[in-house]
């Protein structure tokens, strides 16, 4: 499978070449199909759904179907393989495109990374399936969870409009806010975020199928833990807001929300659910593992690092950089990392997103290194920020066509423009269009 659209543009050099085939088949063993193929088996006689080593007996009851995410469209066209549309009684789930086919599971389109209307309605379909069938224990609520299913589902709670929430939304994305601390301002905004959704099933059982882009597969963090307890509290997502000077910034129906929230006048979210239980079926450490794989196929000596990489992007890519340069790996020529890094962006900011920037200091970071090298950054979903654009890819060439035409790479990184960087420079952005998952970032360095 050809998932890297621009191949020929990129694959200039052999070392450039085995660098996609590796990255690709990192993104090809973390497909929704994939991994749900892996993890699900369904037995009609018997009615049972297995999930890993848990069997769950639908004998008396019937099955519906919720969720949101990046990858949650494909999700549910592979549920509908698996089980047989015709065993699935309804169901509703948002995703960025409603484009795959299904049979019982209506797909919503929603926006993402800014919520919009089309996912408030998603939703409030997902929840009347509830009513609308009189779903009671007898019956298997199926909620499919992946990256970007916060944005995706959106439900403001009573007095906050949408327009507030996607303010609020926008000023996180812009601060540099770590993704745990953005997701506890999202969940005391939301009436179904932060365990609030397995709550309002209660007492039916939900199974949660999670395809993670979180660092550390964190329950209560992955599309802001619908079906999972939050140990958050008002006040957290109050000190989120102070922490990066938003208060003035930010909505006065927000602000408003979250005092009350704070003098314990609004229902904290729930703190135990008993009816749900959620299973990781894929995550950025299987990206990492088959990427390992195909790069011992092809006659490199593979080394994962971690799949836990956050922080600030340029200083992981210097970090990372500084310990080839030392020789931390000197024993291993293909070095590979996942995990999502947090830029904090000037005030006015150029084009980009984090994996572009990540490969344009990698230009600089690595410039010292004695032998041929190749680095690329990759957003497993396909859209590095910008939605045509999945990352980036450099190497010694790339720093010696910015030398020899006078491009100073440095202002481009001050500026946090590193498109406008690739697209001068050229043989540098990937392209794949939207992949259907979402297991946070890949980064490889192939060492000639």
């Amino acid at each position: 499978m050809m998932l890297i659209k621009n191949w020929e543009e990129l694959a200039t050099t052999p070392l450039r070449k085995l660098t996609l085939e590796i990255i690709e088949a990192g993104i090809e063993q973390v497909l929704p199909g994939n991994i749900m193929r892996s993890a699900l088996y369904y037995e009609p006689g018997s009615k049972s759904l297995q999930v890993k080593d848990v069997t769950y007996d639908v004998t008396n009851g019937r099955i519906f179907v919720i969720g949101g995410g990046k990858a949650a469209g494909l999700m549910a066209k592979a549920l509908e393989d698996i089980l047989g549309a015709e065993n699935i009684f309804a169901g509703t789930v948002n995703c960025k495109s409603a484009a795959c086919r299904t049979k019982r599971i209506k797909m919503v389109a929603a926006g993402h990374p800014i919520p919009d209307k089309r996912g408030v309605e998603g939703v409030k379909r997902m929840l009347a399936l509830k009513d609308k069938y009189s779903i009671d224990k007898n019956d298997l609520v199926i909620c499919l969870l992946s990256g970007g299913g916060s944005a995706l589902m959106p439900y403001p709670v009573e007095g906050v409009h949408l327009k507030d929430k996607q303010k609020v939304t926008e000023l996180l994305l812009k601060c540099g806010a770590e993704i745990h601390e953005s997701n506890a301002v999202r969940k005391h905004l939301s009436q179904v975020k932060g365990g609030r959704l397995g709550g309002f099933y209660a007492p039916t059982r939900i199974v949660s199928l999670i395809i993670s882009d979180v660092i550390g597969d964190d329950l209560e963090v992955i599309a802001s833990g619908p079906t999972y307890p939050d140990p958050s509290a008002f006040q957290d997502a109050y000190n989120v807001l102070e922490k990066y000077d938003l208060i003035a910034r930010t909505p006065q129906s927000v602000i408003t929300h979250l005092e009350r929230g704070c003098r314990g006048e609004v229902k904290e979210t729930p703190q135990g659910l008993t009816n749900c239980d959620n299973h990781i079926i894929g995550n950025n450490r299987l990206a990492l593992e088959a990427m390992a794989k195909k790069a011992k196929e092809l006659g490199f000596r593979p080394y994962i690092v971690t799949a836990q990489q956050n922080g600030d992007t340029a200083t992981a890519a210097h970090r990372r950089a500084r310990e080839i340069l030392e020789g931390k790996y000197k024993d291993y020529d293909a070095i590979l990392i996942g995990g999502e890094t947090t830029p904090k962006l000037p005030e006015h900011a150029g084009r980009g997103g984090r994996n572009q920037h990540y490969a344009a200091v990698s230009i600089v970071a690595m410039k010292s290194y004695p032998g041929n090298w190749v680095v690329a950054s990759v957003g497993t979903d396909g859209s590095d920020y910008l939605p045509d654009v999945a990352g980036a890819i450099v190497d010694n060439d790339t720093l010696y066509r910015a030398t020899a035409r006078g491009i100073d790479v440095r202002t481009y990184i001050d500026r946090f423009d590193s498109y406008r960087l690739f697209r001068k420079l050229g043989r540098a952005l990937i392209i794949t269009g939207s992949t259907g998952t979402n297991v946070s970032d890949v980064m490889l360095y192939l060492l000639g």
